[in-house]
Formats: C-alpha cells, structure tokens, sequence
C-alpha cells in the first residue's frame, strides 16, 4: 500500500503562482511514475503532468506547458507541482497519483486532492 498526502492548495489571483506537494509513504519502493491530475466541476478527471521515478522523465498537458513544472525529491519521498501564470481555467481539485510498475499499473494510487481556486 501507498498513502498520498496533497498539500498546497488555496487561493490564488489570475497570474499568481502556487507550488503543491505529495509527499507518499508506504511501499512506494513499488511506484514508476508520479503524477498530478485535476477535476474541474462538471467535468472529467484529466492529466497535469508526470514524473518517472527513476530518470526523472517529465510529461506534461498541453494546456500548462510552459506555467506548470513537476519535480521530484526522493529523499523525502515528495513530489512538487510548481504552478506559475495561474488562470481561472485551471481552479480545480487537483489529485497525486501513484502508479506502480508490472500489473499493479492498473490500480494507481490516489491523494485526497487539495482544492486550486483562480480568481480572475
């Protein structure tokens, strides 16, 4: 098991930064690929960015490249989200996610979200 812990979020005016953390304990030892995803009202669950465990290798969604930058910190088992340039597009719930390798891949593990809120 991986328990997520989200932190971070809050309010923020149009063009304000925020940075959030996940910090992930348990057997994460089994985790290939960090990540943040975000939940709009009324709308789907949708990815933010990724990180691998091992290498670092980044990804990112179209609509925050360039503002958004995830970063990993292995000694303290914590994964950043570093938000710049916010806009009221992005006020959501945002969610770490914990993927691990092998099978397991289909059962990612999830935090309880920190909620982002931009106001124009």
């Amino acid at each position: 098991q991986v328990r997520l812990v989200e932190s971070g979020g809050g309010l923020v005016q149009a063009g304000g930064s925020l940075r959030l953390s996940c910090s992930a304990s348990g057997n994460i030892f089994t985790i290939s690929v960090m990540g943040w995803y975000r939940q709009a009202p009324g709308k789907q669950r949708e990815l933010v960015a990724t990180i691998t465990s091992v290498g670092g290798s980044t990804n990112y969604a179209d609509s925050v490249k360039g503002r958004f930058t995830i970063s990993g910190d292995n000694a303290k088992n914590t994964v950043y989200l570093q938000m710049n340039n916010l806009k009221p597009e992005d006020t959501a719930v945002y969610y770490c996610n914990a993927r691990p390798s092998g099978s397991a891949r289909y059962y990612p593990y999830w935090g309880q979200g920190t909620q982002v809120t931009v106001s124009s």
